[in-house]
C-alpha cells in the first residue's frame, strides 16, 4: 500500500470523516431492507437415518477415495502434518479427521460494510441476498445479447445499491471482457466500493488477486479494521468431483489467513460430475465441502467459512444443465440439513433458470428455486437476481424483475403474526355478517402495509393497461431499470479514501502489462 493511500486510510476513520458525513446530509437516501430474519420452519426433507447414512458415506469417500489437491504442495505438506495420508496429489482423510477440523469454523459471522447500517450477519435464522455472478455476458431490450463491458457491470451495481430487498453489492455481476483478466478485479472492486456502501465479494480467480482484494479493503476500512473483522465473502467453487485446484486454493489460502469468508461451493451438474441420485450427489457435496472447509481451517483455526452447494440436474438429451427442477429442490434442502448438523451458515439457491430470455420459462424455474431456498435455510443467496441463460448472461431487465420479486421473500419469511391486531376480533365483530371489510377502522389502519405489493408488475384493469402500450413485464422492467438509473446516486465517500483507492488501482495496473488469459 503506498503512503498516499495509508494517509487516507487513517484519515478517513471507521464513520467516514466529515465529508462523508456533510454528504450524507445532501445526498438520496435509498432505503435498503434489513437482511431477512426467518420466523418460518425450515424445510425437513431427510430423517435422521438418511442424513446420518449420508453423513457415514461421506466419511467413506474421503478416507477410501480420498480428494485431489493438484499443483499446490503446500497444501499437501499441511495435510500430512495434519494427519492425512498423502500419496502424491491425492489425499485420503482418516474418518472423523476433517470433521474435528470444522469444529473450529464459526457458525455465524458479521460482514462489515462500508456502511455499518449495511452490516450483514451470516448464518442462523438470517437469510441475506447477493446478485448473479460470473456471466461473461448481458442482454437488455436495447442491445440484445452482448459480451459485457465494465460500464455493464457499474449499471448492475449501481442498479444493485438501489435496491430495496437486495442486501449484498455480490462479485463479479458480470464479467467485463473490454478490460485484461489480470486486471478487471481491480476495476470490479473498485465499483463496488465507490458505487455502493453494501458488502461485497473479492477476487478468487488468481491468489494475488485475493491479495489485491484485500489490500483495497485496507485502503476502504484501514488496516487495522480488516485485521479484526471480515468484510469480504468470497465463492471457492471446488472442481467437482472431489478436486481443488491451485487457483482456488490459492485465493482460499489468502482469504482464510487475513480472517476473510470463503463460501467453499462444489459446482455440480448431475449426471456428468455427481451421480444422478439425490443421496449420491449429496454424499459427494458433503465430502468435498468437508475437505474445503477443513483446509480452510488448517490454514486459520476460526476463518469464517460458509456451507456452499451449487448444483443442477442435466438434461441427458442435449447435456445442457437444467434449473428449477424437483431434484435440484431435494439436494437444496438436504443440503441445508447437512450444513446446519456441521454448525455451519448454508449457501445455495438464487433466481436461477436455463431460459434464454425473461420469459415465463425463466419466471418459473426462478419462483422454484427462489422458494426451495427460503424454505430450505440458505443463510446466503448468491445469483438472487440477474440470473440468466444457465448463468451465461446478466440481465438487466430480469436483475430488477428478480430483485423485485424478493420482497416476496421478506414477507413470506416473517411467518404469520398473531398478535392483538392481526387476529382481527374488532374488524369482524364491526363488520359482521353480511358486510364488507374495506371501510371498517381496522382495514383503514392497516391496508397500507397488510399486503407485500409488487412496484413493477401491472394489476390495472386491461382498458388502462391496453392505453398504456400493452406493455409485457419485460418492456416494464426496462423502464424500471432505467428509472433507477436516472435517480441514482453514488453514496458518500471521503474523498481521500476515493482519491487512494483510485492510485491503488492506477498503480498496479501499471506494474503488470495486459493479459487476455
Amino acid at each position: 500500500m503506498g503512503e498516499a493511500e495509508l494517509q487516507g486510510a487513517r484519515g478517513r476513520g471507521r464513520a467516514g470523516g466529515g465529508a462523508a458525513r456533510r454528504a450524507a446530509r445532501t445526498g438520496l437516501s435509498v432505503e435498503t431492507a434489513r437482511f431477512i430474519e426467518r420466523n418460518i420452519p425450515d424445510f425437513e426433507l431427510l430423517t435422521l437415518e438418511a442424513l446420518e447414512i449420508i453423513e457415514t458415506n461421506a466419511e467413506r469417500v474421503l478416507e477410501e477415495i480420498g480428494v485431489s489437491f493438484v499443483d499446490n504442495p503446500a497444501a499437501l505438506d499441511r495435510w500430512r502434518a495434519a494427519g492425512a495420508d498423502v500419496q502424491g496429489e491425492r489425499v485420503r482423510l482418516p474418518r472423523g479427521l476433517a470433521r474435528h477440523l470444522c469444529a473450529t469454523a464459526p457458525a455465524r459471522f458479521t460482514q462489515h460494510a462500508r456502511n455499518p447500517e449495511r452490516n450483514v450477519e451470516i448464518g442462523g435464522r438470517n437469510l441475506v441476498l447477493a446478485p448473479v455472478y460470473g456471466p461473461p455476458f448481458v442482454r437488455d431490450l436495447d442491445g440484445g445479447r452482448r459480451y459485457a463491458t465494465i460500464e455493464d457491470f457499474r449499471r448492475f451495481v449501481r442498479l444493485g445499491q438501489m435496491s430495496k430487498w437486495l442486501h449484498h453489492s455480490g462479485g463479479t455481476v458480470c464479467e467485463p471482457t473490454d478490460v485484461a483478466v489480470n486486471k478487471r478485479h481491480l476495476d470490479m472492486l473498485l465499483a463496488h466500493m465507490t458505487l455502493s456502501d453494501k458488502p461485497f465479494m473479492g477476487s478468487v480467480t488468481e491468489p494475488s488477486r485475493a491479495r489485491d482484494s484485500v489490500e483495497m479493503c485496507e485502503v476502504l476500512f484501514g488496516r487495522d479494521f480488516v485485521a479484526e473483522n471480515t468484510v469480504m465473502t468470497s465463492l471457492i467453487n471446488i472442481n467437482s468431483p472431489l478436486t481443488f485446484d491451485a487457483t482456488m486454493m490459492g485465493a482460499l489460502e489468502v482469504y482464510a489467513a487475513a480472517n476473510q469468508a470463503c463460501i467453499v461451493s462444489p459446482f455440480i451438474v448431475g449426471g456428468a460430475m455427481a451421480p444422478v441420485s439425490v443421496a449420491g450427489t449429496l454424499t459427494q457435496v458433503l465430502a468435498e465441502v468437508l475437505a474445503g472447509v477443513a483446509y480452510s481451517q488448517l490454514i486459520r483455526p476460526g476463518a469464517p467459512v460458509i456451507f456452499g452447494a451449487f448444483v443442477t440436474s442435466i438434461d441427458m438429451n442435449s447435456g445442457a444443465p437444467t434449473f428449477g427442477t424437483p431434484e435440484a429442490s431435494q439436494i437444496l434442502f438436504g443440503a441445508g440439513q447437512l450444513a446446519r448438523r456441521m454448525g455451519l451458515p448454508f449457501r445455495s439457491g438464487g433466481g436461477l433458470c436455463g431460459s434464454k430470455l425473461p420469459d415465463a420459462q425463466a419466471a418459473y424455474e426462478t419462483a422454484n428455486t427462489l422458494n426451495a431456498a427460503l424454505l430450505g435455510g440458505v443463510n446466503f443467496m448468491l445469483h438472487a437476481c440477474g440470473w440468466l441463460e444457465g448463468g451465461l448472461v446478466a440481465s438487466i431487465e430480469k436483475f430488477v424483475m428478480d430483485a423485485d420479486q424478493l420482497g416476496a421473500l421478506h414477507k413470506m419469511a416473517a411467518g404469520v403474526a398473531m398478535d392483538q391486531e392481526a387476529q382481527a376480533m374488532d374488524a369482524l365483530a364491526e363488520v359482521g355478517p353480511g358486510g364488507h371489510f374495506l371501510g371498517c377502522a381496522h382495514t383503514q389502519a392497516n391496508f397500507q402495509r397488510a399486503f407485500w405489493r409488487s412496484e413493477l408488475l401491472d394489476y390495472k384493469p386491461f382498458e388502462t393497461w391496453d392505453e398504456e402500450g400493452a406493455r409485457d413485464t419485460a418492456t416494464l422492467a426496462s423502464e424500471w431499470a432505467k428509472r433507477l438509473l436516472a435517480q441514482y446516486q453514488p453514496p458518500p465517500l471521503d474523498e481521500g479514501v476515493r482519491e487512494a483507492l483510485e492510485a491503488h488501482v492506477a498503480r498496479r495496473k501499471a506494474e503488470m502489462p495486459d493479459a487476455f488469459v
